[in-house]
């Protein structure tokens, strides 16, 4: 690797001459990425790397070194960065990675992360992340210009996307699974899994800061249960409204202000699903 050469690529070039410059760490990473694809060449015979265009200078490192080192020749291949409405990328630096393997990311979150995408941003991801013709992706853009609160090309990205990565079956288990934590789908349907990653958003942070679900025994009372899952400030506030009947225990009316959590409370025998009248959702899990 000569210093002239590293210096010359255009990301590198375009830093230094920026205000917020270039750390060693950055400068030097051509170096690592490049050994690397070496060592996949050696090792696994790799002769093509994918990579965002960003990544461009760095994979050109190793294609050098492996002709180089190894008179080989080799290919890389790079694609426009997707980003979002803030011109941020999708990745792990920014936190919003999506996974292909369900143990990293479960295919509930899957197919929410691209139906919670914003209308201004949801054509563009059909054109790059489905195969549906050209005139099918008109028709959803017009139709959000004509109605932009039916989320029809969210349901429609969101289904072709997590489909093809996880299928048709997992998919309707996530659509299902979303639909019944609003009462609307039977809870009894969704495995343990999903429900789980259904119930995420919903944890409160722990004595440690941490986050984590809410925990309670059966015997507890469900108002005292509502307020550790953090539904109601106190537990009188959850009693007036179990009296309004806007609480509900796993999408059944809540009828009594002294009604206990019992074994079957507790879906999988871990999670008891909470909700405060049509759209607050909150759970415990068994201590």
């Amino acid at each position: 690797f000569r210093v002239g050469t590293m210096l010359s690529k255009d990301i590198v070039a375009r830093r230094l001459n920026s205000d917020e410059g270039i750390s060693f760490a950055e400068f030097s990473y051509q170096v690592l990425q490049g050994n690397d694809f070496l060592y996949l060449f050696d090792n696994y015979n790799v002769t093509l790397q994918l990579g965002g265009s960003d990544q461009w200078g760095n994979l050109t490192s190793g294609m050098d070194l492996i002709r180089k080192v190894r008179g080989a020749s080799v290919n890389v291949f790079t694609s426009p960065i997707i980003t979002d409405n803030q011109g941020r990328k999708f990745g792990k630096s920014e936190g919003n990675a999506m996974w292909l393997d369900p143990s990293m990311l479960s295919p509930y979150r899957f197919y929410q992360f691209w139906f919670n995408q914003p209308d201004d941003e949801v054509v563009k991801l059909l054109k790059v992340f489905t195969f549906l013709p050209k005139d099918e992706i008109e028709r959803l853009a017009q139709q959000i210009q004509d109605d932009p609160g039916s989320r029809e090309a969210q349901r429609v990205l969101a289904w072709e996307v997590t489909s093809f990565v996880h299928g048709e079956d997992l998919t309707s288990q996530a659509i299902e699974a979303s639909s019944a934590l609003f009462g609307r789908g039977n809870l009894c349907n969704i495995d343990e899994q999903t429900l789980e990653a259904a119930l995420d958003g919903v944890k409160v942070k722990a004595e440690d800061g941490s986050l984590d679900f809410a925990k309670a025994k059966v015997a507890d009372r469900v108002v005292e249960a509502a307020v550790a899952a953090g539904l109601f400030r106190t537990v009188s506030e959850a009693r007036r409204a179990i009296e309004a009947g806007g609480l509900y225990l796993n999408n059944e009316r809540v009828s009594g202000v002294d009604d206990v959590l019992s074994e079957d409370s507790f879906l999988h025998g871990r999670f008891a699903l909470l909700r405060r009248g049509k759209k607050a959702i909150g759970a415990v899990e068994r201590a």
